[in-house]
This record gives structure tokens, sequence and C-alpha cells, in this order.
């Protein structure tokens, strides 16, 4: 017995490691901090912010180093104006140039400044689509949860129905032993019974896998077995007006916005590039050419440079034109398409309200019924071990038992998940 005491004390820290307890607020922290989903969004909104920037606009200057240094070996055949012929083979000359030089664009139709802002605009739209990745996460992590908690309470529906055709067997089998009851009732008894077993196991392969479903969304490396023990509690607070007053504030409906402006500000590039662009220059050069033969041996040249470049666009096969029109189209797109996104998300929201309205009604009615289905079953199977009652009705209690109980269980979740929406779509998630 010592010695089993010991074995067992050894083995107790890894069993407890491997049954772990889950919360919902452990689920969604692990993943806040783990979902590839998230993380890949927060590299998007680093990956804008490194962009925003006057640099990357073109409004800062351009300084380069250039160095340039070419050999060469030829035979030259040169006759010069004096009358003095050279012939000579194996002629080498070296030429050499450096500099350093700086331009910077002082006006280009105002495209630095419509370039800018468009960078301002994808950050805020990588911030908000952040946001709602973090929003859809917590959802989906919400109602993966709480989709376990509902198979768990199949669950132990199913081990009551067990309970009851044991119980029923049990009677079968008295009744069978003093010649009151024939063989089929009781074959039928256990066949209920292995049935009842064998839904069980399947069922607990379905809360396995959701609980896989879970981890994967939270984003662990290594799945582990979960414990999940809570209520499905529904808040009825929630009013329609409340939710379709926020929506012009959903992060979803502000993205839409958001790239409506970003496609005005592409219409403002492509129009600058028909007007004149000026850039100046500035450097400093050296150039050095020597020569073996020839007329020139020898020329060095250094000293600054100061210039400025305008350019004016005057036809190009209306290019510029036509991709302007294409960007207004573009717009036009956008706000299409955030007017659109709008109605849906009011529709979204008055059918969900309706969902969740109408199951919160009837919740309280069928929480009556599924216990009267739990009184029916017990007073059925007071007769049947009296012999007041047939098999059939016990049967039938059993099944109206457990139709209630599945009926309750799936208008809460309903319920749930109706509210999860509602509140996913007003940005306010919590626990």
């Amino acid at each position: 017995m010592n010695k089993f005491l010991f074995i067992v004390f050894l083995l107790f820290p890894f069993v407890m490691r491997a049954q772990q307890l889950l919360t919902i607020s452990d689920a969604i922290d692990t993943a806040l901090l783990n979902n590839f989903e998230i993380r890949i969004a927060k590299n998007v909104t680093e990956i804008s912010k490194l962009n925003n920037s006057f640099g990357v606009a073109g409004g800062l200057p351009s300084i380069n180093i250039t160095a340039n240094d070419n050999h060469t070996l030829y035979n030259l055949d040169q006759r010069l104006s004096t009358g003095v012929d050279i012939s000579k083979e194996g002629v080498t000359t070296n030429s050499f140039n450096t500099g350093l030089s700086a331009s910077m664009v002082l006006f280009n139709g105002f495209k630095i400044l419509a370039t800018k802002e468009k960078l301002d605009l994808l950050q805020n739209q990588s911030e908000l689509e952040l946001n709602l990745q973090i929003q859809n996460t917590i959802a989906a992590v919400m109602v993966t949860y709480y989709e376990i908690m509902r198979q768990q309470s199949y669950l132990n529906i199913i081990h009551s129905s067990i309970e009851v055709s044991k119980q029923k067997s049990d009677v079968i089998m008295e009744l069978y032993n003093v010649g009151m009851a024939n063989e089929a009732d009781l074959l039928q008894a256990e066949m209920d019974l292995t049935l009842s077993e064998q839904t069980l196991i399947s069922q607990q392969v379905v809360i396995d896998q959701e609980k896989i479903n879970l981890q994967t969304l939270m984003g662990v490396k290594h799945f582990f077995s979960a414990i999940i023990k809570d209520t499905i509690v529904i808040d009825k607070t929630i009013r329609q007006d409340s939710v379709l007053n926020f929506l012009e504030n959903n992060p979803e409906y502000l993205s839409s916005a958001h790239q409506v402006k970003i496609n005005e500000q592409i219409v403002k590039e492509l129009r600058a590039q028909r007007y004149p662009s000026l850039r100046v220059l500035t450097g400093y050069n050296f150039i050095y050419n020597s020569s073996t033969a020839g007329f020139n041996l020898f020329t060095q040249n250094y000293g600054p440079i100061l210039g400025a470049t305008m350019q004016i666009p005057i036809f190009n096969g209306t290019v510029y034109s036509t991709q302007q029109r294409v960007a207004n189209y573009n717009v036009r797109n956008a706000e299409l398409q955030k007017e659109s996104l709008l109605i849906s998300l009011k529709a979204d929201v008055v059918k969900t309200f309706q969902s969740y309205e109408t199951v919160l009604k009837q919740i309280d009615v069928q929480r009556i019924n599924y216990e009267h289905a739990g009184r029916l079953v017990a007073i059925v199977m007071e007769r049947f071990r009296v012999n007041q009652t047939t098999l059939l009705e016990v049967k039938d209690a059993q099944a109206s038992f457990e139709r209630a109980g599945y009926q309750l269980i799936n208008m809460l979740f309903s319920a749930k998940v109706a509210e999860i929406e509602l509140k996913r779509l007003t940005y306010r998630l919590g626990i």
C-alpha cells in the first residue's frame, strides 16, 4: 500500500498537468497573445507604420555617391590638323569619375502631399483592421468555448438517459426472473442501453475535437487535455437601437470609409502627373582621364555643380487621363461598397436581434418543459417498477426528456451566440 501511494504521489503532478482547467478568460487571453491571424494583422500594422513617412512619399532629398573607373587597351592611328600622324600599338587609357550628388523635388503637382495623406490613411486602416481581427478572434473563441459547453451538456443528458436505461434494464430483469416480462423486452432494454453507451462515446469524441478547435484559435503549440466547467449566462440588457446607432463606428465600416479616402488620394496622385515637376540638383564631381598616346594625354576636372530640372508633360497617349478616370471609378465603387456594407450590417443586426429576442422569450418556458420531462421520467419509472406501464411508454418519456434537454441547451447556445455577435458589431465584446 505504501509503495502504491508513493507511485501515485510521483504521478500526481503529471496527471494534474495533463488535465488543465481552462476558463474563458484564459482562452481569450491566450488567443490575444498567440492567435496567428492577430499576429499577422499586427505585423501588417507595423509595416504600414514603417511605410508612413515623408521619405517613402518622396518628400526627402536623395543623396548618392557614384564612382566609375575604366581602363582601355587599343591600337591608335591618328592624323592631327597640324599634319602630324600618330600610329601606335598597345595604347592604354584610364578614365576615373566620382561624384557626390543630392537632388530634391520642389514641386510635382502636390503628389508628395497626396501620397503622405494616403500613407496616413493606410496606417489608420491597418489599425482598424487589427482591432476588427481582435474582435473577430474573441468572438470565435467565445463561440467555440460555449459550443464545447453545449456538447458537454449533451453529454450530461446522455449520462442521465443511460441511468434511466440501466434502471429500465434492471427492472425488466427482475420482472423477467419472476416471469412477468418476456425476453423481447429484456433484449430491447439491453439494446437501448448499448446504443446510449455508444452515443456517449461518440459525443465524447465531438467534445474532444471541439477542444482542439478552441486550442487552434488560441494558437497553442501543443494541444492539451482541457477541463471546461462553466455555465451559459445570457446578457438580457442588449437593445437593438443601441447596436444600430453604433454601426457607423464599427471598425469594419470605418475601414471601408478609409478605403474611399485612400482611393481619393490615389486620384490626386494620378492628377499630379499632369502638372509640371521641378527638381533641384547639387553635388561635387571629380573627373580624371589619362592616355599614353593621342591628342589628349591628361585631363583632370573637379568642382561643385548646381542645377535644376523642370519637366512639363504635353502628351503621352492619354495614359494619365485614362488612369485618372479609372481611379475615379474606384472611388465610386468604394463608396458603393461602404453603403452596401452599412446596409448589410444593419440587416445582420436586425436578424440577429430577432433571433436573440425570440429565443430569450422561449428559454423560461423550455426550462419548465425540461423540468416537467424529468419529473415525467421519474413518474413513469415508478409505475414501470410496479408493472403499471409498458416499456414503450418508458421509452417515450425518456425520448421526451432528451428532446426537451437538447432544445433547452440549443436555445441557451443560440441566445449566447446572438449576444456575442451583437456585441462584436458594437465593438464591446467582453466576458
